[in-house]
């Protein structure tokens, strides 16, 4: 069960997570050039599943309790 105290650590990695896998995306599809993710297809889909989870992780935290 998630408790208040931890509601809101959930909450930043879950962003953290997220903005990490958002990051790896856009360098996969070739928005963010500059490093050897850019415009690989890998990074692209690892940065989308795990912009998913972050999104997840997030949401997950948000749920009430029964």
């Amino acid at each position: 069960m998630i408790t208040m105290n931890m509601r809101p650590v959930l909450v930043l990695i879950g962003v953290i997570v997220a903005f990490l896998g958002f990051g790896w995306l856009m360098q996969g599809v070739g928005i963010l050039p500059g490093s050897f993710m850019s415009g690989s297809q890998f990074w692209a889909m690892v940065g989308g599943l795990t912009f998913l989870i972050g999104v997840a992780i997030v949401a997950t935290s948000f749920r009430k309790g029964k």
